[in-house]
């Protein structure tokens, strides 16, 4: 997959745009377990005040072939945040989403629409699976030195692109540090986090798009 097409998609979606199969929930079971975790997690992202986290983000095709990697900054207060990744900016205000692209001199402006993604930026901060997903505690293991928790997903909704995700949760931290997830085509994507800081020193304007500061560059407004 073109990287450029890749950094759209993790802005509007943070990895996780699902479709397909539930695998072994096919009865509409959730596991307790998996809400315990999840619940933890979701309680952890709640006490934060504005988030800073540093991220890779990867994609390897069906035989596990890297077929790209990027790595950024995401900035996240309330349903706001900056994603910065060599080459693009990307902005949302809760409302609309703005990309720029270096290389091209311009900026894309669509709205945030809820009715296509699945997990944006700022739904971390909700109870997003007990709506949208099924899940289950895979069990534990190990990412470099952090015993983590693996917790699956998979969509109540059946029309979008990806079937299944895998979260990767500190035991201890209750915080993400890891999601993998996989589409219809056997690609698989996956976003590493690090040097989170949940009280992170920064403004509202710097989560803004501001025009001046992308001089010259063309604006293609998608909104309509």
């Amino acid at each position: 997959m073109n990287m450029n097409k890749l950094s759209i998609l993790f802005a509007l979606s943070l990895g996780c745009c699902f479709v397909a199969q539930a695998q072994n929930n096919s009865l509409g079971k959730n596991d307790p377990d998996a809400k315990k975790v999840l619940d933890a997690l979701s309680a952890k992202l709640n006490s934060y005040k504005a988030v800073q986290a540093s991220f890779t983000l990867k994609v390897e095709d069906s035989k596990g072939k890297l077929q790209g990697s990027k790595s950024g900054v995401i900035y996240l207060k309330g349903n706001k945040y900056h994603i910065s990744i060599v080459g693009q900016e990307i902005y949302s205000d809760g409302k609309d989403v703005y990309q720029y692209d270096k290389a091209a001199n311009e900026v894309t402006i669509t709205k945030n629409d809820p009715a296509t993604q699945t997990i944006s930026p700022d739904k971390l901060f909700t109870n997003f699976y007990d709506k949208d997903f099924l899940y289950k505690l895979n069990g534990e293991d190990k990412l470099g030195t952090r015993t983590v928790e693996e917790v699956e997903l998979t969509p109540t909704d059946k029309t979008k692109t990806f079937f299944k995700a895998l979260l990767y949760i500190d035991k201890v931290q209750h915080t993400l540090v890891s999601i993998k997830w996989f589409d219809k085509g056997g690609n698989r994507y996956t976003l590493d986090t690090s040097k989170l800081n949940g009280n992170a020193p920064f403004t509202d304007a710097q989560l803004a798009y501001n025009k001046s500061k992308f001089p010259g560059a063309e604006e293609v407004d998608l909104r309509n």
